[in-house]
Parts: C-alpha cells; structure tokens; sequence
C-alpha cells in the first residue's frame, strides 16, 4: 500500500477540511433561504387570510348601515350608537376592529368645482366653505387664500391658475415635474402634492377632509353629525353660526332626529339668523355615503382598509375601497 508523504497528508487534510467549511456555508445558506421562504409563505397566507376578514367584516357592517337606514326611511339618525366608535369583533385567528361614520359630514373636496366632467371651473360656494373651515383650523390666511386656490385649480379643468391659485405650469417647472389632476379626485391625499400644503397643514385639515364621487356640495346630515363635528356646521356661514352655538344646537337635537333641516335650525332662527338657500339645501336629514374604516389583525400581519359604502342603491354597495393605516391617508 503506497503511503503519502507527511507533508501531502496535511494538505490532504487541509482540503476536506476546506470541503467541509464550503459544505457548512452551502447548507447555512439553503437553511436561511428556506426559513425565509417558510416566513413569507406564512406572511402570504395571514395577508390572505386578513382581506377575507376584512371582506367579512365590510358585509356585516354593510348589513348594519343598511338596517340602520331602513329603520326610518325619512331621517337617518343613530339612536343605537352605530356610528363613530370601533367594534371588536374576535376571530379564531386574529382580530377585526370595525368603525362606521357616516362619510358624508366632511368637506368634499370635489365640491370647490361645479360643472359636467371635462368642464369642472370653480364653485365660489365650495371656496368659501373651505377657507372658512381652514380659518376655524387657525390656518392663517395669507397662506389659507393661495393653498384654497391650489386646491381647487387642481380639480378644475381649465389651465388658468386662480388668482393666488397654480396651475400645471407651475408643478411642470418643478425638479420632479407633475401635473394637477383636472378632474374629481377619489382620495384625499391627492392634496399633500398641492403647492403650498405642508405636513402640518394636511395633518390638521386630513380629518375634515373627504372625497365623494360627486361634486356636490357637501352632505351634512344634521341626524348624525357629532358635537365634535359643530366646525362643519359653522363653516356653512361663518358670520352667523359661531362654533359654540353650533355645538349648542347639535346638543338639544331629539335623540330620534328631525324630520327636516329647518327643525334642526329652529333655536338658531329664534335668535333671528337665517341661512341662504346654498346651505340650506346642504343641511340633509339622510345620509346616502358611509365609511368603513376596518383595522385587521392576523398573526403579525396587520391590514388597514377603508371602504365607502353608497346607501342610495339597494341593497348598498361598496364603492371604493383604499388601504393603509390612517397616518398614510
């Protein structure tokens, strides 16, 4: 038997030790890999297993609002207490918080223009309504004025900007050029891109805020807005309708509601203040749009939607659907 050399043993040895050290890192390697693709298959089937609850969810609130309406046709009111604080909803495998507000007791966005798709030009009601809402929001108005002018020449049609408004030419001259959007918009956010909105002032405005598919004037419904909500009442004539005294009328509203607007109105009216026929006709005592607001958790898998619900069809439908936690909205 031929026998090697002592100094060809240690290289010998030297290379299985080698094998040995490459085999190791290979396997460590393929152990990782499997265990992330074990963590992302898990991730995937919680992340899948979060949208059907959060679908779960949305047709149990669903059937909530609708029995909400249904229960007085003439006057949506919330006598049970449906609207504006969450619901836990436990599940076998995780957790379902729900919110239900009625999302037409914001200011629509989409309201500073009237006209037809195409032909959107500035509604000066909408305007008013919006620098009113930022003047109770302590935004001062020399910056208030040019960034309600922004907004709404971000939705119109035309290319002229507002007098202290912008246009497309102005966000194409940028470093990273953009345009506005010239038509409805269908989020919110769309104003962080407006010139002069900062985080601070979208973080104050964001609650207020709302983007129905119309561009109607925005819906309150004087049935279901909250005391913390008098602002909006109070933007509808500024002048006249001080915040307090807002609160004041929204607090000796009847627990079933009103059957009309003017009802609402009758302690402000007796101290001789009227309303023009603009606001008038925006004070509703149904509701016909409705947010879901759904936080959803699986595991370690967390999934946020929002889902506007439109009541005006039967049986209700969700419309439009958004997600990401509220921070991101």
């Amino acid at each position: 038997m031929r026998r090697f050399p002592d100094r060809e043993r240690g290289a010998a040895l030297l290379s299985v030790l080698l094998l040995v050290a490459v085999m190791a890192v290979i396997a460590a390697i393929m152990l990782e890999r499997l265990n992330l693709a074990t963590r992302l298959a898990a991730n995937s089937q919680a992340m899948t297993q979060a949208r059907f609850y959060a679908l779960s969810a949305e047709s149990i609130a669903t059937a909530r609002i609708k029995a909400l309406v249904t229960a007085s046709p003439d006057r949506t009111a919330d006598p049970q207490g449906l609207l504006g604080r969450d619901f836990n909803m436990p599940l076998a495998a995780g957790l379902v918080v729900a919110r239900v507000d009625d999302a037409g007791n914001c200011f629509n966005l989409n309201s500073l223009v009237e006209g037809q798709d195409g032909s959107f030009s500035l509604r000066p009601t909408g305007l008013a309504q919006l620098r009113a809402l930022m003047e109770g929001l302590a935004i001062p108005a020399g910056e208030a004025i040019p960034l309600s002018d922004g907004m709404a020449d971000w939705i119109d049609s035309d290319d002229i900007p507002a007098p202290n408004g912008s246009e497309d030419a102005y966000y194409q001259a940028l470093p990273v050029p953009y345009r506005t959007a010239g038509r409805l918009i269908v989020d919110p956010g769309e104003m962080r891109a407006v010139k002069g909105m900062t985080p601070a002032y979208y973080a104050r405005l964001r609650p207020w805020l709302c983007a129905l598919p119309g561009n109607e004037l925005s819906p309150i419904n004087v049935n279901t807005i909250r005391p913390d909500q008098a602002r909006l009442i109070a933007m509808l004539s500024p002048a006249t309708i001080p915040i307090q005294r807002a609160q004041s009328i929204i607090a000796q509203r009847p627990p079933g509601g009103v059957a009309a607007a003017a009802d609402f109105l009758r302690p402000f009216a007796a101290g001789g203040h009227t309303l023009g026929p603009e606001p008038m006709g925006q004070l509703k005592v149904t509701s016909r749009w409705f947010l879901i607001d759904l936080q959803v958790a699986v595991d370690s898998i967390r999934l946020d939607e929002q889902a506007l619900v439109d009541v005006g069809v039967d049986p209700p439908r969700v419309v439009g659907r958004s997600w990401g936690d509220r921070e991101s909205r």
